[in-house]
């Protein structure tokens, strides 16, 4: 008793030790756990059992059960040596018995027949990341572009079927459900898209980001927002200092984290950038695998055999069989129910071939001059379910000795693969085109009936074959039947990867001999039966069933695709009844077949001994043929029945597979991108299994060339293109002598140099190589082939490999395209398929975010652009397949129209050029002599003395009483007192309606009196005091102008305001509220209207009314005068505070002193000329910068008139301002780009309607466009072409340039030189150097002129970080030294560090003394060749952009200007664009001008246009409607309050799009 105690201990000890070390070591499934913890407590109950021998048993039956069944994939992994990472996981799933268990009670036919090996394999590598949890948003996306089709639309049979092999332990792993808040609206906006992003840890290197959101219906103004939009929007956390809505900002961090995960090892730079040229570096990989093998020596096929009743030629055949055996059947053709239609006997091919022949030759013409000779080439029109018609006209045109060039029936006038064939028969001299009954009463016909010319095509002359339509030929004539020669038969048409179609001509000799050659291979017999699935018109379809079948008398069975679409099964349906012994099919019928057998009983195949599967070269073929005849054996299908071959249009039949034992091989992928044969083992993921093809044709000599250079023979271990040396090839593309010569006149050489043989090969464009024993081993086509950074990959693979992804649940098969697009001289991989209606959203990203994890770990190359159209939307051939040029060229136009795109430019560009390190700058350790710095001249200039007196004020009457005045009034508001003692009469302003009538005018003598009398008010209702500050709330125009001069007249500071729109109050309120509140006005000032509005409802909802200044009404003023007016004695005092929104968004008040507006308007009538007989047209808005002092200013200074022209008058006559100019004989204007574009594009088209009512521009000298930025030449230059017919001289189109702390630096003016334009290096330029370039040179910028430098004005090019002078070949900030700079900022910053460094700054070495203000502008100087009026040469100032907005990405600074030209051109539906970065990601927010449906298409345009024009990758693209960029009154982009509002969700997108 004791003895089985303490045993009964020992042992279940034994037993829970080991099943605790079993846990440790293996990685149960939770049935194995239950099981493992049940053991576990019946180890504890056996300490109650007093038989040892029981408990023995027991624990040995549990151990033994715990290692068997428990942890099996543990010991797999041990015994296949897998070592690493993944010996570590958790199995990748059961045993293959319990796989083929599970798959087979699946219940879903298109998961059954998938290739389960490759499935497997790219399920285990997306198995890898399951682990890390990757939280994948996807992009915002507006509920109407949803797709929304029908659930049940049917699937017809895909062209082809891509399947490939690959073998791996299966998977257990589940995609994880997709995030919860993607389909709710409330919190799916660019804010939470970005906050999913935050915590994850992914190897995301193919994916891009994306969310989809619900759209809310809002009403929304569309209309361009063009107030100083400032943001007042409680903020929900700060971001480097911007309010930004938590979900975006997180968005974007899960972006920058996402990119920030390691990788594949970055590949060797391709390029780098050095100014002078793009230097490639061609350094391979040092350990890619290289071939290591022998020289293959080319491999013969067997030797064709003599047979004695073969006939001399393929008419001599018809001709033996249409006598002998007349009654014999040659053709059936089925309808679409499967019944036959029409069976057709050698006997009437015969005869209606001989009827034909006659009517061709006889018939078309005159007898003297007929249209077809023999020789000539006639085209063939026949659809493909009328094999019958065009059998007779091939033969047809075989007995009348004219050359038939089959082709596709045209689809429309403008169908793009109907054009290239139109180019081919052009080409090759086609004027006949012979097509059946049908097929012509369904081409398109014009309204008189005729059949009009398609687009490309030569003018035909369409002939019916049927029999009612010919005429009978004489008893006495008869076709001469010739032995073959070598004499064109036919013609098959080609088409090239690029969508290009070449005629491949096939001799009458290589016709005869290719059916002798196919007969011998495939031991065809005379009466046997074949059906024949494939185009009977060209490739495998027209050499077995038209053409060798005539030869051995045959009877072909032809099943029309319309029929495959309705039954699948018809073509296994057909063999059965008919007990045909050969089939000729593609992979694809083998695999809908499978998906409809099911349904069918009934079936043997007993009776083929051959099945030809056309495309078994493809290597993904094999997995089909596997399926089919797994599923089809126990129906009488025999293995050795399967017989794949290799063919191409050039080399006709290269090898076939005939009753052999089928080969095959496990070949490494990595190896095949470089070109090289590694068997590997089916245990890896990444290898590919391929099926031979069988041996060479008869009669042929193949052998296996380097695909490019010279054609030399490979290693017997390396990948090549095939050459066939046979008679039965093609003998050349017709017309095309240089192609020809490349590829059917081709001599291989060895690696001495000799050559091989004397006779010419003909490339067949299939790569591959000999295996052992003769067998041709295809491994993909050269039209297939993608040149990646150097590796090669196949098309085909990366098809099946996506397909491979849960293929039948989202995509088609058989409409997923996949070519290659050149982007920054490397190949990028473009992956396109067709969504199923069925599939959500959620679904469909998540399968392509698998699908380019898989790619990326099995091929070792990222995706470019993975997008999903809708359903039954690519471009088809005419047998239903997928038209891949097509859809390459749909991608590249931006016509694709996806539903979903899934971009990943961070992981294919890896090819940037490296960003420089920034050069030294000068130093004040640089010798310094005179204006030289480092041998470089420093960049300063300056505008004539202030103080000089031109000619021309001499010449003016009051030249005296002038000069006196400039010198003895130091303030404005007594030069308009003097104005109106001396000249009370003389008008000042005008101002027009927007019907061009004279609204209000006023002269001297007015403006003094009503500016009293506002003067008046503000003493005495408002109670201000001197130095008071007055909001200035008015619409431009004359009551503007009273209200200034009344407030300097009462000692108080004005501040002018944009008046808060009607009609957006509750947008641009604020804007007038937060003016008002910073600059501290004491008083507001506007009209009767304005006043009522700012009482209104809509304004107390938006703002507290109750906190505002006094309000006062100037439609009411005073009658008497003020006591006394306000004379200043500090010309350094306060004037009057100039507020604006910057291009950057900052609010800022420039205190603008006495002295400064002085200066101000001296320097303007100085470079301007302007005298009290001018008259200067203002189109300006008049609240801030020139366009103020030109309004307010500048006409009571120099005393000319100023005809006021309200910029918003012209959204109702955009004419006004032209015809004003015109009809007033205006010489000097002044415009904003705002008013110029809305003129170029109004008046676009009535140039000549403007003409008649007599707009004459001849007489205007000086048209300024006033702006802060750089110049718009596009815009100019338009204009000025635009107008040139109205008289319009391109030289007097110029700017002006100002800025916040000197509000007009630069003004073209009347005199002088005209603008210069110079052509910049933009490579050179992101690096802060000047570097002038040719016009039209590649990377080239143009740049104008920003105008001549004002008087009084002194200009240098500072560093801005360094703060010292740089020469004239940086560039650098601008620095402004003059009278009239601003005195400061008003509490617009609060910081006196700022305030000094803006307005006090000084030169770190050279010129300390002197104090400059900057601007906050890069630009340089460049000394011209021309003069200025003083006989100096001309320094020609060039703004190119503002410090605050230029974006440093990469080392590198680039200016949004330049970015957002190249967005605008990359497509046609761009309206507008802007950029900003964030977080280190470019942004770019664009306007679609078009329907929704195009949103998409522009994704992928825009970050291909700014990656090859400026080496930057897009992060973030977003797609807005018509107006969403928001700007300024001067017609300037507000970039960063863009950027607050897309963080802070305010924008609506319709797309937004995260490219990985």
């Amino acid at each position: 008793m004791q003895l089985s105690l303490y045993s009964n201990f020992i042992f279940c000890f034994i037993l829970l030790l080991f099943c605790f070390i079993k846990s440790e070591k293996c990685d149960f499934s939770a049935e194995s756990n239950h099981l493992h913890v049940c053991f576990s407590f019946y180890a504890l109950y056996l300490l109650l059992l007093s038989n040892m021998y029981v408990h023995i048993c027991v624990c040995v039956c549990v151990c033994v059960y715990i290692y068997v069944c428990v942890c099996p994939p543990a010991r797999l992994l041990t015994s296949v040596g897998m070592e690493g990472p993944m010996s570590h996981r958790a199995p990748l799933g059961p045993p293959s018995a319990a796989r083929f268990h599970r798959r087979r009670t699946s219940g879903t036919r298109d998961e059954r027949y998938r290739s389960d090996v490759h499935t497997e394999a790219v399920q285990a590598v997306l198995a890898r990341h399951v682990e890390r949890k990757v939280a994948v948003p996807m992009p915002s996306k507006r509920r109407s572009l949803v797709v929304q089709t029908s659930m049940d639309a049917y699937t017809p049979p895909g062209d082809e079927t891509h399947t490939k092999t690959h073998t791996c332990a299966p998977p257990t792993w589940a995609p994880p459900p997709p995030p919860s808040s993607s389909t709710q609206s409330g919190g799916s906006g660019n804010a939470g898209r970005l906050a999913d992003f935050a915590g994850a840890h992914a190897h995301l290197s193919t994916w891009r980001t994306r969310t989809w959101r619900t759209r809310t219906w809002a009403s929304r103004t569309t209309s361009r927002a063009t107030s100083e939009n400032i943001t007042l929007a409680p903020c929900v956390c700060l971001f480097a200092g911007v309010p930004v809505s938590s979900r975006v900002s997180a968005k974007i961090q899960q972006l920058v984290n996402t990119l920030k995960q390691p990788r594949r090892p970055p590949l060797r730079e391709f390029f780098v950038d050095d100014f002078d040229e793009l230097l490639e570096v061609q350094q391979p990989d040092p350990n890619q695998p290289r071939p290591e093998g022998a020289e293959m020596m080319p491999v013969r096929g067997e030797a064709l055999g003599v047979v004695t009743n073969w006939p001399p030629s393929l008419e001599a055949a018809l001709q033996r069989w249409g006598t002998i055996s007349p009654k014999a059947p040659c053709l059936t053709s089925l309808d679409t129910a499967g019944k036959p239609l029409y069976v057709l006997t050698y006997g009437k091919l015969w005869s209606r071939s001989i009827k034909l022949a006659y009517n061709i030759l006889h018939k078309l013409g005159s007898k003297q001059e007929p249209m077809v000779r023999p020789g000539d080439r006639v085209a063939l029109v026949f659809p493909n379910n009328d094999p019958v018609a065009f059998m007779v006209a091939f033969y047809g045109c075989l007995l009348a000795e004219v050359v038939p060039v089959p082709i596709e029936v045209p689809l429309s006038r403008k169908d793009a693969g109907s054009q290239q064939i139109g180019f081919l028969l052009g080409s090759c001299g086609v004027t006949v085109a012979l097509t059946s009954d049908a097929c012509h009463k369904g081409l398109p016909k014009s309204a008189t009936g005729e059949i009009p010319q398609f687009k490309g095509w030569p003018k035909l002359l369409w002939f019916v074959t049927e029999s009612k339509h010919l005429s009978k030929p004489p008893r006495d004539w008869f076709p001469h039947i010739k032995d073959a020669n070598n004499d064109t038969a036919y013609i098959e048409y080609k088409t090239c990867k690029d969508g290009s179609v070449l005629g491949v001509t096939v001799t009458r000799i290589a016709l005869l001999t290719h059916c002798q050659a196919l007969t011998q291979s495939c031991s065809y017999t005379e009466a046997e039966t074949i059906v024949n699935v494939l185009d009977f018109k060209k490739d495998v379809g027209l050499w077995h069933g038209i053409l060798t079948s005539v030869m051995n008398m045959m009877h072909v069975i032809s099943v029309p695709y319309s029929l495959m679409k309705v039954n699948p099964l018809s073509w296994i349906q057909k063999v059965c009844q008919y007990k045909a012994k050969v089939a000729c099919v593609k992979s694809r019928d083998m695999h809908w077949a499978l998906v409809a057998h099911k349904d069918q009983k009934d079936i043997n195949l007993s009776s083929l001994r051959m099945l030809l599967v056309a495309d078994g070269s493809n290597p993904w073929s094999i997995s089909s043929c596997d399926a089919f005849l797994n599923v089809f054996q126990t129906k009488g299908l025999r293995g050795e029945v399967i017989c794949p071959c290799a063919s191409s249009p050039e080399a006709l039949t290269v090898a076939i597979r005939s009753s052999q034992p089928p080969g095959r091989g496990v070949l490494s992928m990595q190896g095949l991108s470089y070109g090289v044969v590694r068997v590997d083992t089916e245990e890896r993921l990444s290898v590919l299994t391929v099926q031979d093809v069988g041996t060479v044709t008869p009669g042929g000599l193949v052998c296996v060339v380097k695909p490019e250079g010279v054609p030399q023979l490979c290693q017997t271990d390396e990948i090549g293109e095939l050459c066939v040396c046979s008679i039965a090839t093609g003998t050349s593309y017709y017309g095309l002598t240089g192609m020809t010569k490349n590829t059917f006149e081709v001599y291989p050489v060895s690696s001495s140099g000799g050559l091989i043989s004397e006779y010419a090969f003909v490339r067949t464009g299939l790569l591959g190589f000999i295996g052992p024993g003769g067998l041709v081993f295809i491994t993909g086509k050269m039209d297939g082939l993608i040149m990646v950074s150097g590796r090669r990959h196949n098309a085909d693979d990366i098809v099946a490999t996506a397909l491979a992804v849960e293929p039948m649940k989202f995509v088609y098969r058989g409409r997923i395209a996949v070519f290659s697009v050149t982007v920054l001289r490397d190949e990028r991989i473009v992956v396109v398929a067709e969504q199923r209606p069925d599939s959500t959203e959620e679904d469909s990203f998540q399968w392509m975010s698998r699908v380019l994890q898989a790619i990326d770990s099995i091929h070792g190359v990222g995706v470019f652009c993975l997008a999903l159209v809708p359903a039954n939307t690519l471009p088809k051939t005419p047998l239903g397949g997928i038209h891949l040029s097509e859809i390459k060229q749909l991608y590249l136009e931006g016509g694709l129209h996806p539903c979903n795109v899934l971009m990943c430019p961070h992981t294919c560009v890896t090819n940037l050029p490296k960003p420089r390190q920034k050069q030294p700058e000068i130093g004040p350790a640089s010798v310094m002599v005179g204006n030289l710095v480092s041998g470089k001249r420093i960049a300063q200039a300056s505008g004539r003395d202030l103080g000089q007196t031109d000619d021309n004020d001499q010449s003016d009457k009051t030249a005296g009483i002038c000069l006196t005045m400039f010198f003895q009034f130091l303030f404005l508001s007594e030069v308009l007192q003097w104005r109106a003692q001396t000249t009370p009469d003389h008008v000042l302003y005008t101002l027009l309606s927007s019907r061009g009538a004279v609204s209000s005018s006023l002269t001297c003598l007015q403006l003094h009196k009503r500016a009293e009398r506002v003067a008046a008010l503000l003493m005495e209702r408002g109670g201000l005091q001197e130095g008071d500050h007055v909001a200035l709330v008015y619409p431009p125009g004359i009551d503007l102008i009273a209200a200034f001069y009344g407030c300097l007249y009462a000692g108080c500071v004005p501040i002018t305001v944009r008046p808060p729109h009607p009609q957006n109050i509750s947008t641009t309120l604020p804007t007038v509220k937060m003016i008002v509140e910073v600059s501290h006005s004491a008083c507001v000032m506007t009209t009767a209207v304005i006043c009522k509005l700012l009482r209104s409802k809509e304004a107390t909802a938006t703002v507290d009314i109750r906190n505002w200044p006094p309000v006062l009404d100037t439609d009411d003023l005073p009658k008497k005068k003020p006591p006394a007016l306000y004379k200043p004695t500090n010309p350094d005092g306060l004037a009057y505070l100039d507020f604006s929104v910057s291009t950057t968004g900052m609010l800022a008040g420039v205190q603008m002193s006495h002295n400064a507006v002085g200066a101000f308007c001296r320097s303007v009538k100085l470079q301007c000329e302007l005298y009290p007989s001018r008259e200067v047209a203002i189109c300006l808005d008049p609240y801030c910068g020139l366009g103020f002092v030109l309004w307010c200013l500048c006409s009571v200074y120099s005393g000319h008139q100023s005809i006021l022209i309200p910029p918003v008058e012209l959204e109702s006559n955009p004419a006004l301002w032209l015809l004003a100019v015109s009809q007033l004989r205006v010489r000097d204007t002044f415009c904003s780009y705002s008013v110029m574009e809305l003129c170029t594009k109004g008046l676009g088209l009535q140039t000549e309607a403007l003409k008649a009512r007599g707009l004459d521009l001849s007489r205007v000298r000086a048209c300024v466009v006033v702006a802060e930025e750089r110049p718009r030449m596009s815009l100019t230059h338009s204009f000025s072409k635009l107008f040139k017919d109205l008289g319009l001289h391109p030289r007097s189109v110029s700017t002006a340039f100002g800025c916040r702390v000197n509000l007009a630096i630069c003004l073209q003016g009347t005199s002088g030189p005209d603008p210069t334009t110079v052509y910049v290096d933009m490579r050179a330029l992101r690096h802060d150097r000047v570097r002038l370039v040719e016009r039209g040179s590649p990377h080239s910028l143009p740049l104008m002129e920003s105008g001549k430098i004002l008087p009084g004005v002194r200009i240098i090019i500072a560093n801005p970080e360094t703060k010292g002078p740089l020469g004239d070949s940086h560039l650098g900030e601008i620095w402004v030294h003059s009278a009239h700079n601003g005195s400061g900022y008003y509490s617009g910053y609060g910081e006196e560090v700022l305030q000094s460094d803006h307005f006090n700054s000084r030169l770190s070495f050279g010129d300390t003394q002197t104090v400059w203000a900057r601007t906050g502008y890069l630009g340089f100087l460049r000394r011209t060749e021309l003069t200025d009026a003083n006989g100096e040469r001309h320094d020609a100032l060039f703004v190119v952009g503002a410090l605050e907005e230029a974006m440093e990405l990469r080392g590198m600074r680039y200016h949004p200007i330049d970015i957002e030209t190249s967005v605008i051109r990359a497509h046609k539906s761009i309206m507008e664009c802007a950029v900003f970065p964030w977080t280190n990601l470019l942004v770019v927010v664009v306007e679609l001008e078009g329907s929704e449906q195009e949103a998409l298409d522009l994704v992928p345009m825009v970050t291909k246009a700014v990656l090859e024009e400026h080496y930057l990758i897009v992060g973030v693209v977003v797609v807005t409607d018509i107006g969403v960029i928001p700007i300024n009154s001067r017609g300037e982009k507000q970039r960063m309050h863009l950027r607050d509002g897309f963080l802070q969700d305010q924008l609506d997108p319709i797309y937004v799009a995260y490219n990985m």
